[in-house]
């Protein structure tokens, strides 16, 4: 899977950490205020969308009474200790990013989360000593699966995208990667359990820990 790769490139929530179940939470709580129940499709209805565009989204659709930057402020305060203090690595993330140090093989964060709580999870996590390059969807100027943010993060690394490879979860992200130019290995997500199929005929690999990436027994798709 590493042959002739430069740079490989994260997906955060749900790929490189186990963030997804704090967002269904904040989710409930948030929309539980204003007399909502979570709708069973909005996961795959906000997939791939930037903070702000989420923002957006909810805003229209629930009717919300506080403005843009208000919605997020909240959101953030919501999330910023659980990032800081609750929420874990994929299974063997942090001997994937060693390795790829010890490789000379760089790293980028391509998130769709906000830069406040992709700032608070890389300095609980460390991860600054391993990541070269981080970025957020509002930061590359759309949301996924537009290629803007692999493609920018690729370009700050200094490398083409023919010689990256991507790890997502999500259909968007997959086909955020693919639209790059870039090979995608699917991370397995318990989040997105219903969309397995979806991600499977998408992706090029797949993965559950990325131990299997270097002893070799990913699932190669394509």
């Amino acid at each position: 899977m590493l042959k002739n790769v430069k740079a490989v490139l994260f997906d955060l929530d749900g790929t490189l950490v186990d963030s997804m179940w704090m967002w269904t939470d904040i989710d409930v709580e948030y929309l539980g205020k204003y007399g909502y129940e979570l709708p069973p499709e909005l996961q795959k209805e906000i997939e791939g969308m930037s903070f702000s565009e989420t923002a957006v989204y909810f805003k229209k659709r629930f009717s919300l009474p506080q403005s843009l930057d208000e919605i997020k402020a909240e959101w953030i305060e919501m999330a910023k200790y659980k990032y800081a203090h609750e929420v874990p690595m994929k299974p063997g993330a942090l001997s994937f990013l060693r390795y790829l140090k010890e490789q000379g093989i760089r790293a980028g964060i391509a998130t769709s989360n906000s830069r406040e709580l992709l700032d608070a999870v890389m300095g609980s996590l460390g991860l600054d000593q391993y990541i070269d390059c981080n970025m957020t969807s509002c930061e590359a100027g759309a949301g996924k699966p537009a290629p803007d943010i692999y493609l920018k993060v690729a370009e700050r690394l200094g490398v083409f995208p023919e010689e990256c490879l991507v790890f997502e979860d999500t259909p968007a992200g997959i086909q955020a990667g693919h639209n790059a130019g870039i090979r995608v290995c699917a991370m397995e997500d318990s989040h997105v359990a219903d969309q397995k199929s979806e991600v499977c005929r998408m992706a090029d690999y797949y993965i559950h820990d990325f131990g299997q990436v270097l002893d070799g027994s990913f699932v190669t798709l394509k």
